[in-house]
């Protein structure tokens, strides 16, 4: 006798990871509100923070994105003032404006927040322990 779809969904791990995906992404938006940016361009502006003169094709491996989506992405954060970019031969070296560190703070703020928020949830250690295991997960379908 075959499942009935509910039960199908509920242990099927494309199903489950796309539900979790929407939910976590609408607190991640709200979480990001204030700072004018969606989480992804925030990620962005930390990590070229913490990695100035990063390379675009180095800042789509540290996101696990595409270079398309940082090569649509960067662009956007130019027209804000925020990003400044230099070639370096074939590179492109990306760094923040005096806008994009001030910005940067109250990006950390927002993922602070939404760190807080996820662990008020689950607990810290879960958060963290669940973060860690879906990261090796994706990892072993690379």
């Amino acid at each position: 006798m075959a499942k009935p779809i509910n039960q199908s969904l509920n242990e099927c791990l494309f199903f489950t990871v796309k539900k979790l995906d929407r939910i976590l992404d609408k607190i991640a938006e709200d979480a990001f509100k204030t700072t004018g940016l969606a989480p992804t361009y925030g990620f962005i502006i930390l990590s070229i923070r913490e990695n100035p003169g990063i390379n675009q094709k180095e800042l789509a491996e540290l996101l696990h994105t595409a270079p398309s989506t940082i090569a649509r992405f960067v662009p956007k954060l130019e027209q804000k003032n925020l990003v400044s970019h230099e070639q370096s031969g074939r590179n492109t070296l990306l760094y923040l404006t005096d806008e994009g560190v001030a910005l940067a703070k109250e990006v950390k703020e927002a993922w602070d927040e939404l760190h807080n928020i996820f662990s008020d949830v689950l607990g810290e250690k879960e958060h963290d322990e669940l973060a860690i295991h879906i990261s090796h997960v994706g990892d072993q379908f690379k």
